[in-house]
């Protein structure tokens, strides 16, 4: 052992070895020392008293390190209370920064399942605007500005044909419940749009901690557009969709919309 090796073992010991050792080495001493002085007293006992003599004399001794030893005990089970308390912190730490980073994980999985949702929104409105608006119904909207919405939504705004619908009055062209389920096709393309967003907003709901999340989805022309087709539905067309896990986010979008 070296010494520098000594010298941290000897820091380490606890104080009160120390202190027992010490009292332990002038008790001894003060006992050789009554031996050297008056040896007959101890010399010149029967083997009963010389061991009651020995019993009185070392039972001190025995009693203060019995403390100690509690003492020292005493102390050893705090620091490994301590210890797992530590180990308990930690593995918590671990715990949460493993839920955290799971959570970013589906965050992210839900960004990237978003944008290819809404594009698939896009489309569906696309074909419910063409529908509506198209050769079949006469042309109401001229074919060049469809042509300029479908390129919008090749650029990457999914939004392009659910603004034109919404920034219609409520009565335009025959009135909302006509423009979403007027037709068949119509109303298969509305019914797709709502099973399709309401599937969106909660799977948004599975990764959202703070509603922030559902609002990226309900608080756009999208959510909007999902509202009026709720609205305008008549009473056959339902979709097989449970929401109600995800009703706190879709309540408020929808009773916003008149």
């Amino acid at each position: 052992m070296t010494g520098h090796e000594f010298l941290r073992r000897l820091k380490a010991t606890d104080w009160r070895i120390f202190l027992g050792v010490t009292i332990t080495a002038l008790w001894i001493a003060l006992g050789v020392l009554y031996l050297y002085v008056q040896p007959g007293n101890v010399l010149m006992r029967g083997i009963d008293e010389l061991g009651g003599f020995l019993e009185g004399a070392f039972a001190p001794l025995a009693f203060m390190w019995l403390v100690i030893g509690l003492f020292i005990q005493q102390k050893e089970l705090a620091d490994n209370t301590e210890v797992m308390r530590q180990s308990m912190l930690q593995a918590e730490q671990q715990a949460q920064a493993m839920a955290a980073m799971e959570l970013n994980a589906r965050q992210e999985a839900f960004f990237t399942i978003a944008g290819n949702v809404k594009r698939q929104l896009a489309t569906i409105t696309g074909m419910q605007f063409i529908s509506a608006f198209g050769s079949t119904e006469g042309n109401l909207v001229p074919e060049e500005r469809i042509f300029e919405l479908w390129t919008m939504v090749s650029h990457g705004d999914s939004e392009a044909f659910a603004r034109e619908i919404l920034m219609m009055g409520p009565d335009a062209h025959g009135g909302r419940q006509h423009i979403f389920y007027g037709t068949e096709l119509r109303r298969r393309h509305s019914l797709n749009y709502r099973q399709t967003f309401e599937r969106l907003v909660a799977l948004a709901a599975r990764c959202d901690m703070d509603g922030m999340i559902g609002g990226t989805v309900t608080q756009t022309g999208l959510g909007l557009y999902y509202n009026l087709l709720v609205q305008s539905a008549p009473a056959e067309a339902t979709v097989l969709v449970d929401t109600s896990n995800v009703a706190p986010i879709l309540q408020p979008r929808r009773q916003g919309i008149s």
